[in-house]
């Protein structure tokens, strides 16, 4: 039978595994930690802006398993905060146990504690890759979601340090480029100013530690926006973080909070004992990253260059998906491109003709000109995410964004694409 095994279960790789399954592969996820979700285990913000309208897409082109459970599993629905409307908000402290069930439901295996150190490659082909451990596992197709954050020692030459994140790094072994094993070289992304790298956009507070009234509108409202001192304004955090769509003012003149089981605060960082001066915040205690008082982690150090089928340039089998594919933000950005790559990579294990979602949808423009504009004269400098910045606006400019289910639903059926990920191409 065809395998495809799967590097990284975060929800690129998540959903590469369930699209590989349902198109017909035997499925594997490798995963060097104990969780699946990695940094979806700390974020929690679907639908917000264009997001809804990719969520949609995805769902018509046969994609919805994630999206069920990030709405099933929602503390809130259709709110608004600065720059976003009709977000959805899913619990993070409850959402990896039903991911998993359903995953194993499925019939994908998902090995734990399976860091991969290396690869093997002949005639530009990934024949196997290589546990920590020595073990060796084969497949006819791989899929790449690593990520590009870590590991330790480059959150200390581009950050602030290990900020000890929901990825644990030094409980675990850092991320590894399997790209780069392979002999591709990988691309690192820039901020503004030069320096490789960007910091994780949020940080999680322990909402009990908050004041009764912060809580209680968390808990009514989902978001809570508390003007901050002049004194502790800082609009430099705007530009060092990986999230563009929120840097706006009002994320440097208010502290935005978004209740996702934790109270989800948009800052890179915040000192402690300055966030302590503000009210309601005297006992605040910070969850994840536990150095958030201090750092982030870092992204965008590890990108691969690939075609818009997901595929690795300068290999026929490997596939990437997440923010190993480009410079993307977000878990539907993750999910969207993580599903094209795990169904190409099933349809290349028997030398099926490979799928290029076309630019007339929402999701094959985002992959193509993404990829286009990456390869341009500081294109290492830009962010791609349906929720803001640039795409967004692209999104507007050519009248992809809407609210309306039925239009998406519409356009994906007139592309002919109409669950396409629902089809079993592996006999």
């Amino acid at each position: 039978m065809a395998k495809v095994v799967v590097i990284g279960g975060g929800w690129a790789g998540c959903a590469a595994a369930i699209s590989a399954k349902k198109a017909g592969a035997d499925v594997t996820i490798l995963e060097r930690t104990d969780l699946l979700l990695g940094l979806g285990n700390v974020g929690g913000i679907m639908r917000n802006n264009g997001r809804f309208t990719a969520a949609e897409e995805a769902i018509a082109l046969g994609a919805s398993e994630l999206f069920e459970l990030t709405d099933k599993y929602a503390t809130h629905t259709n709110i608004d905060f600065p720059g976003h409307k009709h977000a959805t908000i899913y619990n993070v402290t409850q959402i990896e146990k039903p991911v998993r069930q359903r995953i194993l439901d499925m019939g994908i295996e998902v090995k734990f504690f399976a860091r991969v150190v290396d690869a093997k490659v002949e005639d530009k082909k990934l024949t196997t890759v290589i546990l920590e451990n020595g073990e060796k596992i084969e497949a006819d197709a791989f899929v790449e979601t690593t990520g590009s954050t870590g590991p330790m020692g480059n959150c200390e030459k581009y950050g602030n340090g290990c900020a000890m994140c929901v990825l644990r790094c030094p409980a675990f072994g850092g991320r590894v480029s399997i790209t780069e094993k392979c002999g591709i070289e990988d691309t690192i992304g820039r901020r503004n100013n030069g320096d490789n790298g960007a910091f994780s956009g949020s940080m999680k507070l322990l909402k009990e530690s908050l004041s009764e009234e912060i809580q209680n509108e968390l808990n009514e409202k989902g978001c809570s926006v508390i003007p901050l001192p002049p004194e502790l304004k800082n609009e430099e955090k705007l530009d060092i973080k990986v999230c563009q769509q929120y840097a706006l003012p009002a994320f440097a003149d208010n502290i935005v909070l978004i209740d996702t089981g934790h109270a989800k605060l948009m800052s890179p960082f915040f000192n402690l004992e300055k966030l302590r001066m503000v009210p309601g915040f005297e006992r605040a205690i910070i969850v994840d990253p536990y150095a958030g008082g201090k750092g982030n982690s870092i992204r965008y150090l590890s990108v691969a260059p690939r075609d818009n089928y997901m595929r690795v340039k300068g290999l026929s089998n490997l596939f990437v998906g997440g923010e190993k594919s480009g410079f993307y933000v977000g878990h539907t950005e993750a999910i969207c491109t993580g599903s094209l790559a795990g169904h190409n990579a099933a349809r290349s294990c028997v030398g099926m003709y490979l799928l290029q979602l076309p630019t007339n949808t929402l999701i094959g423009d985002f992959i193509a000109y993404s990829n286009n504009e990456m390869q341009k004269d500081e294109g290492d400098k830009l962010r791609f995410t349906f929720a803001g910045s640039i795409y967004f606006n692209r999104m507007k400019e050519i009248g992809f964004y809407t609210t309306d289910p039925k239009i998406v639903a519409d356009r994906v059926k007139k592309a002919s694409l109409e669950g396409i990920y629902n089809k079993k191409v592996v006999k």
